[in-house]
């Protein structure tokens, strides 16, 4: 199996290159963040054209996640019990099983600042999420796939520069030890390769920060450990985040071979 991991940066707006991008990575599972748009204008038809078949949840200009899988989709959840809001509940969390692999889409809040109430619902998010997992682990579910937008750079390793990153959000050590509680769990995390320069996921629009090589890596992949010991292969498609008009993420893909499915 091949899962991928991308925020967009609304759908729409990145829709001819998700369109062209698809035949090129051939992507078995793909979970898609901030996809900003309905589900009712969701493009489901040109997805399927391709032999995709779709879970979102979105609900307009903010946020958005989904799920698009060509080896099956089954079971689709939107959303966690227990899901805080900010104050209502936002479309940041969709799951849905793919050829026996249970996979989750995360948009992690952003958390703004450290003193903005969206860092401690943040937080609140976080440990919601973490109870939820756990919940599905606790069923059985021991081929799991958390993928996403998770707005924390696990390490000062993950981060282009850590002075520049002092005092602010992704980095701080309750966000971090929120990752970690996910990590005790008994869910790995995948670094992937570089194809050039450090492993980010990111990079501003701004100053040119993708030339510059100023990102971070906050994208991430945890499997649980029957799927981590499959992994073949994990990189980063940096030719994403080239060209007209790209997302400020790119994808990250990670290879399973057969004994996850």
């Amino acid at each position: 199996m091949r899962l991928a991991t991308w925020n967009v940066n609304s759908l729409a707006a990145r829709l001819p290159r998700l369109l062209a991008w698809l035949p090129e990575a051939h992507p078995d599972v793909l979970c898609l963040q901030e996809t900003k748009i309905p589900d009712a204008a969701f493009p489901r038809a040109e997805l399927e054209s391709l032999g995709y078949r779709v879970a979102s949840h979105g609900g307009g200009r903010w946020n958005g996640v989904a799920v698009v899988s060509r080896v099956g989709l089954e079971d689709p959840v939107l959303g966690f019990a227990g899901e805080p809001g900010f104050p209502q509940t936002e479309a940041r969390a969709v799951a849905a099983t793919c050829a026996g692999v249970r996979v989750w889409s995360v948009y992690v809040p952003n958390g703004r600042s450290l003193d903005n109430p969206h860092y401690a619902f943040k937080l609140a998010w976080l440990a919601s999420l973490r109870d939820a997992l756990a919940a599905e682990l606790r069923a059985g579910r021991d081929r799991l796939a958390v993928c996403g937008d998770f707005n924390i750079a696990p390490t000062d390793e993950d981060v282009w520069d850590p002075a520049e990153f002092a005092g602010s959000t992704h980095v701080s050590e309750p966000e971090r030890a929120a990752y970690r509680e996910l990590l005790a769990l008994g869910l790995r995390d995948v670094p992937p390769r570089a194809l050039k320069g450090r492993p980010f996921t990111y990079w501003d629009y701004r100053a040119g920060a993708f030339h510059k090589g100023m990102g971070m890596r906050i994208d991430l992949t945890l499997l649980s450990p029957a799927l981590a010991a499959a992994v073949r292969d994990a990189y980063v498609d940096r030719d994403a985040r080239k060209g007209t008009a790209p997302s400020d993420h790119a994808p990250v893909v990670v290879d399973l071979g057969p004994a996850a499915g």
